[in-house]
């Protein structure tokens, strides 16, 4: 199938939306309630056509009546409906439609992965845009469009997400929100028996919106293709993947979930990385290490300065650091001198990780731009803390933080550490106000060591090809 990106534009920022069956109650209506654009409802039982022109949603009783052109089509209705709402698709020339309806190959069953067959042999004839089946389709923020919409306000970041799940998309887009980070288009394809994965891709390769892309997949149809797209899109934005079913029965999970088919982990990681993308391995280290290429500038080097911990802490946090391959070397002995005439070793002390004890935190202004200057340090981290209602003490950081990332060439980062739910709620504003300064802020010393190891490797790669 030859895949038209302009067609792709129109299901990804569609102004006329077309849900067929549902009702203004259930997912499809009801969450599209802010849709910007036109929707439209097609519907032929009787008591529920009530209820959705009660709500102000125009009803047909056919596709084919719709009377403007549609860019994108929601099926809902069972699959019996699948063929004929397709066969409607095709005859109106309809730019793209999202089948959330499931019962294919999934299933297993001889009805399920014939009548899959039969609806993937009308849409490549008629070259029709299909996502899914089984999926949650297209998400789009900026016009409240699909998924459960996320309530998002202000900023969304550069950040496309392709995955084969519609929960891991959704509880990605929560999660990744809770981080700082809001994603401005998503897309859940499912079984993917039309447009698969390098499809998406290519289109947010293509997409200026979009500056990072992240992926959850459960496996691939065309590998080589897969991996040339993958290759050719790594090349020019950074591309981070999550591969799922990495045991026997996350396997066997997979066969059930979307009907894909499993690849060895270890053939998985290594034609990754050959490719120049990312392999991470849980939801948080997808989020981690999104926030990380989309934040620093290009990481060239291993060696971290970090401040602002605890004496007792120290042990802990080069033993993580050094763990993901990160070195946390001393400085040179002009550093040592300068640091010499604000600090003293009671309460803490200053090889690196550097300790300020109970010494002011205004001091974390000069330590940062005596990393930034050292020789010896390629990224600057600092570790603070959050309080409800936001003590002094991280408001000082940010700020700080802010001031040393517009001065420096050099990734600057944070790790926002709490320990009661309290605490989490003001580790939450901190982590959204460092951001806000370009500062990306990790709720761990190991989540912030991790991402900021996968990005090193991200440039790396792409620094040798």
């Amino acid at each position: 199938m030859k895949v038209d990106f302009a067609k792709l534009d129109r299901a990804f920022t569609p102004e006329c939306l077309v849900v067929v069956g549902g009702n203004p109650h259930a997912l499809w209506l009801r969450d599209q309630r802010k849709f910007s654009g036109r929707l439209y409802s097609v519907q032929i039982n009787p008591e529920t056509i009530k209820d959705i022109e009660s709500a102000g949603i125009k009803n047909y009783t056919s596709l084919l009546d719709v009377p403007e052109s549609i860019d994108l089509v929601i099926m809902s209705a069972p699959r019996s409906a699948a063929l004929k709402v397709l066969e409607d698709c095709i005859k109106r020339d309809v730019a793209a439609a999202h089948y959330f309806t499931a019962g294919f190959s999934e299933t297993g069953t001889g009805e399920g992965i014939e009548l899959e067959r039969q609806l993937t042999e009308m849409a490549e004839k008629a070259n029709f845009h299909l996502i899914g089946p089984n999926c949650m389709g297209i998400y789009n923020p900026k016009i409240s469009l699909g998924q459960i919409v996320w309530e998002y306000s202000g900023y969304v970041a550069p950040v496309g997400l392709i995955s084969q799940s519609g929960t891991h998309t959704t509880t990605l887009g929560q999660q990744a929100h809770l981080q700082g980070v809001d994603i401005c288009k998503a897309v859940s394809f499912g079984n993917g028996i039309v447009l698969d994965s390098p499809d998406y891709l290519e289109y947010f390769c293509h997409d200026p919106e979009v500056k990072v892309i992240g992926m959850y997949l459960e496996g691939v149809k065309d590998g080589r293709r897969f991996l040339r797209v993958l290759k050719e899109v790594s090349a020019q934005k950074p591309v981070v993947v999550w591969k799922g079913g990495r045991t026997e029965e996350g396997e066997r999970a997979i066969a059930s979930h979307t009907g894909s088919l499993a690849v060895s982990q270890a053939v998985w990681d290594a034609a990754i990385k050959q490719c120049g993308a990312v392999s991470v391995y849980s939801l948080e280290e997808l989020i981690d290490t999104l926030k990380a290429l989309l934040y620093l500038p290009p990481v060239r080097g291993n060696r971290v300065g970090i401040a602002g911990g605890s004496g007792g802490q120290s042990v802990a946090i080069a033993d993580t650091f050094a763990e993901e391959g990160l070195h946390l070397p001393l400085l040179e002995p002009e550093s040592y001198e300068e640091l010499a005439t604000f600090l003293t070793l009671i309460g803490g002390g200053y090889r690196n990780p550097i300790d300020t004890g109970s010494q002011s935190r205004s001091k974390i202004k000069q330590i940062m731009e005596i990393f930034d200057r050292d020789e010896n340090i390629d990224n600057l981290v600092l570790l603070t803390g959050a309080r409800w209602g936001m003590t002094e003490t991280p408001r000082i950081d940010i700020d700080t933080m802010g001031e040393i990332k517009e001065q420096s060439s050099k990734p600057v980062m944070a790790v926002v550490a709490f320990s009661t739910p309290e605490e989490m709620q003001g580790a939450r504003e901190a982590t959204r106000l460092f951001q806000e300064k370009g500062v990306p802020a990790f709720p761990s010393i190991e989540r912030g060591a991790r991402a900021l190891k996968n990005a090193l490797d991200y440039y790396r790669y792409k620094n040798s090809a």
